[in-house]
Order: C-alpha cells, then sequence, then structure tokens
C-alpha cells in the first residue's frame, strides 16, 4: 500500500495540510503511524477517508440529527469499523429519504390547502385565538408578520383580527415549516401563489431569487436533500473501496 506525508495527502484531498491534522484530531480519519522522527506516514485508506469526509461534510442540513448521523459514519470509518460504517450509511440515506418524502408531502399539503375554498372560522379570530387553533406561539404569528409571511387586518380597536384566508395562509405556512423549508423560500412562494399548480409550488421553493444574496441550504431544501442522498451512495462506495483495500493481497484502486 502506498504511503503519503501529510502535505501529499492534503494535496491528493485539495485541503490545506493543517485540514489533515485536524480531520486526525477530530478522528474523522484513522490515526496515523508515525516515522522515527515524528513525521505523519499515510496510506490510501487515509485518502479515501479524506474523500469521505469532505463528502459527508458537504451535506449543510441539519435537521433531525442528519449532521450527527454523518459525524458518526466518519467515526466508525476512522475506527475501521467499516461494518458499523456501512450499516450506518445505510440509515443516513434512508433519513434523508424520509425528509425528501416530508418535504414533498409538504408541498402536496400546500396544493390541498390552496384547492379548499377556506378553513372554517368564525368571521375574525384574535391573534391568540389563531394561535390556540393553529398550534402556534404567539411569538411565532408576530414572527411570520414581522418577516412579511402575512399581513393581518385590525379591528376598529386596532388589534390584529384573522380571517378564513389569514388560517389558510397561516396553514400552508405552518406546514412548510414543520417540512424545514426556509422563511425566505415560504416568502417566495406566498408572492407567488396565484395560479400555481402543485409542480410550480415545489420549484419556486426550490429556485432562490437572483436578488437573494445570501441563500441558506433550506432555501433549496428538496435539491438540497437530494443532493446529500447521492453523497451518501457514494460514501457506501468509498467504505467498500477501504473494506476492499484492507482484504489480503489486493491491488490499491486509482484515484
Amino acid at each position: 500500500m502506498q504511503t503519503y506525508t501529510t502535505k501529499a495527502l492534503a494535496s491528493l484531498a485539495h485541503v490545506h495540510p493543517n485540514t489533515v491534522r485536524l480531520y486526525e484530531r477530530l478522528q474523522f480519519i484513522t490515526c496515523s503511524e508515525r516515522k522515527a522522527n515524528g513525521y505523519r506516514v499515510f496510506t490510501d485508506i487515509h485518502v479515501i477517508q479524506m474523500q469521505l469526509t469532505r463528502l459527508s461534510l458537504r451535506s449543510e442540513i441539519l435537521q433531525h440529527g442528519l449532521r450527527d448521523q454523518a459525524l458518526y459514519i466518519l467515526r466508525r470509518s476512522a475506527d475501521l469499523d467499516l461494518e458499523g460504517a456501512l450499516d450506518a450509511t445505510a440509515a443516513y440515506a434512508s433519513s434523508l429519504e424520509e425528509e425528501i418524502v416530508r418535504a414533498r408531502s409538504a408541498v402536496s399539503d400546500v396544493a390541498s390547502l390552496l384547492a379548499s375554498d377556506h378553513i372554517g372560522c368564525p368571521v375574525a379570530l384574535t391573534r391568540k385565538q389563531t394561535a390556540l387553533r393553529l398550534g402556534l406561539t404567539i411569538d411565532t404569528l408576530r414572527n411570520w408578520e414581522l418577516n412579511g409571511l402575512i399581513q393581518t387586518k385590525r379591528s376598529r380597536n386596532g388589534y390584529r383580527i384573522y380571517d378564513g384566508e389569514d388560517l389558510k395562509r397561516l396553514s400552508i405556512i405552518r406546514t412548510l415549516r414543520l417540512a424545514n423549508y426556509s422563511l425566505m423560500s415560504i416568502l417566495r412562494l406566498m408572492n407567488g401563489l396565484e395560479d400555481a399548480g402543485e409542480s410550480e409550488l415545489e420549484t419556486i421553493l426550490n429556485t432562490p431569487a437572483p436578488s437573494e444574496d445570501i441563500i441558506s441550504v433550506c432555501d433549496r431544501l428538496l435539491i438540497s436533500l437530494e443532493a446529500a442522498k447521492a453523497d451518501a451512495l457514494q460514501m457506501e462506495q468509498l467504505l467498500l473501496k477501504i473494506m476492499h483495500l484492507m482484504e489480503p493481497s489486493t491491488e490499491p484502486p486509482d484515484f
């Protein structure tokens, strides 16, 4: 098996040598052996583990412990518990698929809400009554209003009131937030709801506008989840490569 210096491994992984040392300290790659002079010695296994680490950390999706699952895979790999790492990768891919289903179901639910005439309620509800009806907090309603997701009317005494259409809009926002869509993507949708079919809803939610200077992973949630799932499949292949390298009398793979 070929060996590498810290600098050579960093070059192959397209990172700074300090990143290699950091990954070793964080137990993302197997602890290296040392020469008599104290220099680290890395192998083809470390090359693949660096690829695995870069791939695992590429996803910025954090909800429901997804990042923790990715880190667990790296540490199982660093311990050379490859069976455990493969099992964890399968679980990670399954979790991502669940998130994809949840995100798509939310779009379908929104389409159903839009198709409904109204949500039956009295002519006007106070903010407190609305929060109780939808299972939200008053602070959540206030936050959504401050972010421009909904504009409420006021009664003669100046209090905010919510009618059936307001409740429909709030139900749409709640549905999408529960599926982890960002406030920005929801605002983008709420501003483009007119005559939007279900396929258009998904496109709007996952396509940031050119004017959006700062874009988070949840501004294009479905795209990010699909990319993370594709990465999980590549992670599985990298783990199988390590397993192959650890078998006796094997040729090193091409990198």
